[in-house]
């Protein structure tokens, strides 16, 4: 079965996430880009948010993640996005992907970035 995504992009936050001691206390920008993957025809045909996924909770629980945790991996920071996610909200699968671009890499870049797709075991409901 096809399914249906609820995408969102470029959301902003700052944290501090990195392997060095500056990253760590000081905080940095971080984007965030989701892909959440839902059965999104009855929101679509009765046209009521109980029966999708609200987008600006999602947000909120993402920003809480960044924001409020230190990890010295975006690889966890990933891992950890994509398993609240999994968790608290009625998607089947979710695409997170963290973007660095104040990486302390000397040289000439936009970004570093991680992407991981991660479903929820056949064992779980969404």
């Amino acid at each position: 079965m096809k399914m249906d995504k609820i995408i969102a992009r470029g959301l902003k936050f700052q944290g501090r996430h990195g392997v060095l001691e500056v990253e760590q206390n000081t905080p940095q920008e971080f984007g965030i880009d989701l892909e959440l993957h839902l059965d999104l025809s009855p929101a679509g045909l009765k046209d009521e948010l109980e029966l999708t996924v609200d987008y600006e909770q999602v947000f909120h629980s993402v920003r809480k993640i960044v924001e409020d945790k230190s990890y010295k991996l975006i690889e966890t920071l990933a891992e950890n996005i994509a398993r609240v996610i999994l968790k608290d909200f009625a998607v089947s699968a979710v695409e997170v992907t963290v973007y660095k671009p104040n990486a302390p890499v000397a040289g000439i870049f936009n970004y570093f970035a991680v992407k991981i797709s991660r479903e929820k075991d056949a064992t779980e409901s969404c």
